[in-house]
């Protein structure tokens, strides 16, 4: 064995990675004023577009995402793919109605700007909501499923020698200390730097995974080359290349009516009301610059199916890896993905790669954090406990709440593995919380004329008309399958919004337009009606490329 094949070169190249996004990530916070609200929770209000997409994307990405989405389309066709360039649509929105709003009014917080379209109690209802779920919830669910998926792709444990629960702990522990690091002593900047760096590995080592495997495939099939694995796929079964799942198909697969209307909802709700993402774009140095960071993502976004559903695909027909896969029983959809990385990643890049999917683990983990932090400084201690305070008091708040949270986190969550159905609960809870916060948003941005009452009562609507779908569990007529959970979000936000519209139409209340108090440039980017132009071209050319129209006849 060579040494750039041994398991040495492997831990060299991953130490290298990493420290070299720890210490990038230092020089370039290094100066910094991290004891203003600005200053820390916004990154001065500074960021340019580029840092702003890398981070955007790899706040949405995490291990758990790649083995997870990649399961899905090993199991289904490449319709998974719609959570993907379905994004492009949604940040689009967000860079054209969503974020000039934001950064009209120089708002920090999703809550602050519902304090200031409707009152203190809608602000506070949903800050503390937000800041229990994601850090009692997420953060360890996030922390215990990146752990899993490493151990997955990489056998930890096997090659430690210990139990899978002792390596799955030691990831957990490792992982959430260098995650802390990064969101509560260097800030929002921090966490955006290392994100943009780590956003580059990915794009390299995530798109370098279905070329490898696509040219494996033709070896193992007779074939040479990369074309001639595509072709084995579309020649032997093409309907797995397929973007579109019939109306009544069963998860994980997506119903193509869903492409326009459910995913679409939710995704709104996702790229532009959820804190944890929407805070990169409030840190922009102009809103040209934001609308940059949100547009150059969708299109990051658009291109992700190649490492994040195709990969996937390709495992479904790879013949050497099939025993592994069919070994795993009920499993088999967390082992595809694995097995196809350790079947096809050459040694010499292994480091790298666990670098990277190291780096989206730590992304998902120091964002939630820093926005947990946010939120309870801002929107629980400034807003409502104790007011008035310099700001170097608020972030101090904020570094000891992430601090004490990053602590909890770490020690529940190797002990998620025992609690059943804590993943499906956590995402009924963002379904339950979703959409109202989208609409109390939509009341600030479109809806300017609705009392204050509003989101309250449509809040209330929504749980319980949300919760009896999920204790009903109605099945489609055609198969006696249930019905994809984005059909009741597809229903409920059409209701939602119409109610909010009829108000707004009908009201008498004076409308909200308060002067603007934002700082910086409020110049849109030039360009961005041609390049958004383009992104639309190009997910129709995708969607019919995936298609019955085109290769999947």
């Amino acid at each position: 064995m060579s040494f750039f094949n041994s398991m040495i070169w492997v831990v060299i190249t991953f130490l290298f990675f990493t420290v070299l996004v720890a210490v990038i990530s230092a020089v370039k916070t290094r100066g910094d004023k991290l004891d203003t609200n600005d200053g820390y929770f916004l990154a001065g209000r500074g960021l340019p577009g580029f840092v702003i997409a890398g981070s955007l994307l790899l706040t949405n990405l995490s291990a758990e995402q790649l083995v997870g989405t990649n399961g899905q389309g090993w199991a289904t066709n490449m319709s998974p793919m719609a959570f993907e360039v379905g994004s492009l649509f949604t940040l689009f929105a967000l860079a054209y109605f969503f974020l000039p709003t934001y950064l009209k009014y120089g708002v920090t917080t999703m809550p602050e700007l519902m304090e200031a379209r409707f009152d203190r109690t809608t602000r506070l209802i949903f800050s503390v909501l937000t800041v229990i779920m994601y850090s009692i919830l997420n953060l360890p669910v996030i922390l215990y499923s990146g752990a899993v998926a490493f151990e997955r792709i990489f056998d930890f444990s096997g090659v430690l020698g210990i139990s899978r629960f002792a390596a799955v702990a030691i990831l957990c522990i490792v992982i959430g200390i260098v995650g802390a690091c990064y969101a509560i002593f260097g800030g929002l900047k921090a966490v955006a730097v290392s994100d943009t760096i780590n956003g580059i590995g990915l794009l390299i080592g995530g798109l370098m995974v279905p070329f490898l495997a696509l040219a494996a495939l033709a070896r193992e099939t007779g074939g040479s080359g990369i074309i001639d694995g595509f072709m084995y796929i579309v020649e032997t079964d093409p309907t797995k290349l397929n973007a579109w799942s019939s109306w009544d198909a069963t998860q994980p697969a997506v119903p193509w009516p869903l492409i326009f209307t459910g995913l679409f909802f939710y995704n709104l709700f996702a790229w532009c009301t959820h804190q944890s993402f929407v805070q990169r774009t409030l840190a922009a140095k102009s809103l040209a610059e934001g609308q940059k960071g949100a547009i150059y993502c969708g299109f990051l976004k658009s291109i992700g199916f190649l490492y994040l559903v195709l990969p996937g695909v390709i495992a479904y027909f790879l013949p050497s890896i099939q025993d592994t896969i069919a070994a795993a029983g009920s499993n088999a959809i967390d082992v595809a993905y694995p097995a196809l990385i350790a079947a096809v990643i050459p040694k010499p890049v292994l480091g790298f790669f666990a670098a990277v999917l190291f780096g989206a683990i730590l992304s998902s983990f120091n964002s939630v954090l820093n926005s947990a932090s946010t939120m309870f400084a801002l929107d629980i201690v400034k807003a409502i406990v104790k007011p008035g305070q310099p700001e170097v008091y608020y972030v101090k708040i904020a570094k000891r709440f992430g601090t004490l949270v990053a602590v909890v986190s770490i020690s529940i969550s190797p002990f998620v593995a025992y609690a059943n159905g804590i993943s499906t609960f956590l995402n009924s809870m963002m379904q339950f919380l979703g959409l109202p916060i989208l609409t109390t948003i939509m009341g600030a941005v479109f809806f300017k004329r609705v009392p204050n009452w509003t989101p309250k009562v449509v809040t209330v609507f929504h749980i319980l008309v949300y919760g009896i779908f999920l204790l009903v569990s109605p099945t489609y007529p055609t198969n006696g399958e249930p019905i994809h959970y984005l059909y009741a979000m597809a229903v409920l936000f059409i209701l939602e919004v119409a109610f909010y519209a009829i108000l707004n139409h009908t009201s008498k209340e004076e409308e909200w337009n308060p002067p603007a108090t934002g700082t910086v440039d409020m110049t849109p980017w030039k360009y961005r009606h041609i390049v958004c132009t383009i992104g639309i071209v190009l997910a129709i050319a995708l969607y019919i490329f995936f298609s019955p129209l085109g290769i999947a006849a």
